[in-house]
């Protein structure tokens, strides 16, 4: 079943639910659509998976029900640059289970949307279990990404008019990516959403808030997913592996399940593709749900 539906901003997003009624719910915000050609033959040169919603509702459709959608992608496509809170962003996701009959459910979220996925948590009593991925629970980066999102969208401010670089054939080849010289060039309100975003959350104290997460909680993230950025983001260091590996006794004693995906190229992309999330995650989700 697919549904379009109005969220908080009056924007409209696809939604989507599938599998056995019967089975607990899975909430993946990040299934997002197939791309094919060479578009898709792009996206595997950098390690993303063309197919990724595809194959994350199919890796999990046999055991549990799946309420899927792409919140990212419509958020670049409907930005909301004033508004893009914390707390409007969990009523969005609220909005999108409410219109689908969904009472309770768990949470699957990468990188920002596993951020989210820890703010749903400690508004709502709805959630089942929280799997959060490319985002530590304790001792988020949120400071280091302010400074990235201001800069990008400074960035954006300033290279309206310059040429994009997907117009640059060496920027389609990730090995060829000087990461000191990249510019940020797009829209406006794309940048801007994720500054109020992070905004929002500088006085956020994760640490004060894990007494309230009282469900099975995972987090995870690649071992090699430390992202250096360049002088033109201030050289600052997000550091997600770093903060689980700090933190993981704490955690540990807390209640959260932690993982670290080994590799030697298992950055912050490359951890968050089907192949492998879902052999970390389906399994911990049959132990916790049933």
């Amino acid at each position: 079943m697919e549904k379009i539906i109005k969220l908080m901003d009056k924007s409209k997003v696809k939604v989507g639910l599938v599998g056995n009624p019967n089975c607990k719910t899975i909430m993946l915000p990040v299934a997002k659509d197939s791309v094919y050609g060479q578009e898709a033959e792009n996206l595997k040169l950098w390690g993303v998976d063309p197919e990724l919603g595809k194959h994350f509702i199919e890796g999990l459709i046999d055991t549990f029900q799946i309420l899927y959608f792409d919140y990212e992608g419509h958020r670049l496509q409907h930005p909301n640059p004033e508004n893009l809170t914390p707390e409007n962003i969990v009523k969005d996701l609220l909005v999108i289970a409410d219109e689908m009959n969904i009472k309770r459910f768990s949470y699957y979220g990468y990188s920002w949307l596993g951020l989210v996925g820890l703010q749903l948590t400690i508004r709502t009593d709805r959630l089942e279990s929280l799997i959060m991925g490319g985002f530590p629970p304790m001792d988020g980066p949120y400071k280091e990404m302010m400074v990235v999102t201001n800069k990008a969208h400074e960035q954006s401010l300033n290279n309206q008019y310059s040429p994009t670089y997907d117009e640059q054939e060496e920027y389609r080849v990730p090995e060829k990516v000087n990461w000191d010289n990249v510019q940020v060039k797009i829209d406006i309100n794309q940048t801007k959403q994720f500054v109020t975003m992070y905004k929002n959350l500088m006085g956020f104290n994760d640490r004060e808030i894990q007494h309230k997460i009282n469900i099975p909680k995972m987090t995870f993230a690649g071992e090699k997913d430390t992202i250096v950025y360049g002088k033109n983001f201030d050289n600052v260091t997000v550091d997600i592996v770093g903060a689980l590996q700090k933190n993981k006794k704490e955690l540990q004693k807390l209640g959260w399940n932690i993982e670290i995906l080994k590799g030697n190229d298992m950055d912050h992309t490359k951890a968050m593709q089907p192949v492998n999330v879902l052999p970390l995650i389906k399994p911990w989700l049959v132990k916790n749900l049933n």
